[in-house]
């Protein structure tokens, strides 16, 4: 398919709103917050899921060394960098130039050696990833279907995928669009409720791309915990994907 009639995947206005956090990105009391404590919580899915794909050892400390990885949505790069240490060669893509440039500067701080690059994924013919991640970013894409065939088209033979997006619930809605953005725990106008996509839809979705997804794991919040691993998927969720 040509450039001329390939489904654009980036929206604008999406691009703009996260672009403007660049600048505090990296600051775990800044804009994104959140994202500092959701971290953690999503790279402890994100390792146990690469342990199980290749049935590496849970203990070593390189389970990616020789492998290459692509963060779809990368912002700052605050899943790079953790994807790099554990030894991946790490490619970032994102549709706000500012992230780029700041995910660029603070990897060169941290002698990280990642290719970022700035566009819509399915323009810049990325091949042969054998982990391929995008975390909170389908239900900012103007076209999911283009968005998801995108990602698979860059997953090689026997690879992995993993995903996250919040859940379309009353639950989310009230927590994390009237809830967290009223109360500044996220910057207004970062999520819009209607494009959540629900476990059953991204199924649906993966499977259009000749891929099947893993058993989902839901991202829940409460008082004592902060954001954790659940079973309740009403919130959030992450989850595998991989070749059918």
């Amino acid at each position: 398919m040509s450039n001329a009639t390939r489904p654009a995947t980036i929206r604008p206005e999406e691009a703009a709103h996260f672009g403007k956090l660049a600048a505090d990105w990296w600051d775990p009391k800044g804009s994104s917050a959140m994202l500092h404590r959701l971290n953690p919580v999503r790279l402890g899915f994100v390792r146990a899921a690469i342990d199980a794909h290749w049935q590496g050892d849970s203990h070593g400390v390189r389970p990616l060394a020789g492998r290459r990885a692509l963060d779809v949505g990368c912002g700052a790069g605050l899943l790079c960098e953790p994807l790099a240490r554990l030894g991946a060669e790490v490619t970032g893509v994102d549709a706000a130039a500012e992230n780029i440039a700041a995910a660029t500067a603070h990897a060169a701080g941290s002698r990280l050696a990642i290719d970022y690059r700035c566009g819509d994924l399915a323009e810049l013919g990325l091949k042969d990833f054998d982990l391929v991640t995008a975390l909170e970013v389908i239900e900012h894409v103007a076209d999911k279907p283009a968005f998801v065939a995108a990602l698979a088209g860059a997953l090689a033979p026997g690879g992995l995928m993993v995903l996250s997006c919040p859940n379309r619930t009353p639950k989310s809605k009230l927590l994390m669009v009237e809830g967290a953005e009223r109360l500044g725990l996220i910057p207004r106008g970062t999520h819009h409720w209607d494009d959540f996509a629900t476990p059953d839809e991204l199924r649906e979705l993966l499977a259009m791309a000749g891929l099947k997804m893993g058993e989902p794991k839901g991202i829940g919040w409460s008082p004592l915990k902060g954001l954790h691993l659940s079973d309740d998927l009403a919130l959030n969720y992450i989850v595998t994907a991989s070749r059918a």
